[in-house]
């Protein structure tokens, strides 16, 4: 078992976005990303993985496959095995955003989600 606080992990950084990583255990990453406004994340796949992503603290508008999705804290995205996904802080606050990374195990379970 293991604990941790993810209040240490939110670090900002004037120049751009910052990544943290909190866990990384065999084919799973869960990190926190920091946008100060107008940063952003471009865009970029996560092939054969499976991508949760909840905005803890903020406003910001994922692209998802070219669609745009406004998320503000407490709401939950998820981006599956070939989504084209980007993100920019479009609000006026800092954004803390909390990434899960899950790998799938085997091509064949990956036809099945």
């Amino acid at each position: 078992m293991e604990k941790q606080s993810l209040k240490q992990y939110q670090e900002f950084g004037e120049e751009r976005f910052t990544k943290r990583i909190v866990f990384k255990k065999g084919e799973s990453t869960v990190f926190l990303l920091n946008f100060m406004p107008g940063q952003e994340l471009p865009k970029h796949t996560h092939p054969g993985t499976e991508v949760f992503i909840l905005t803890m603290q903020g406003e910001g508008t994922f692209t998802i496959d070219g669609e745009e999705v406004v998320a503000a804290a407490n709401e939950t995205v998820h981006v599956s095995l070939t989504e084209e996904l980007a993100y920019k802080n479009t609000g006026s606050e800092p954004v803390t955003l909390y990434v899960m990374l899950n790998k799938v195990p085997d091509e064949r379970f990956a036809q099945n989600i």
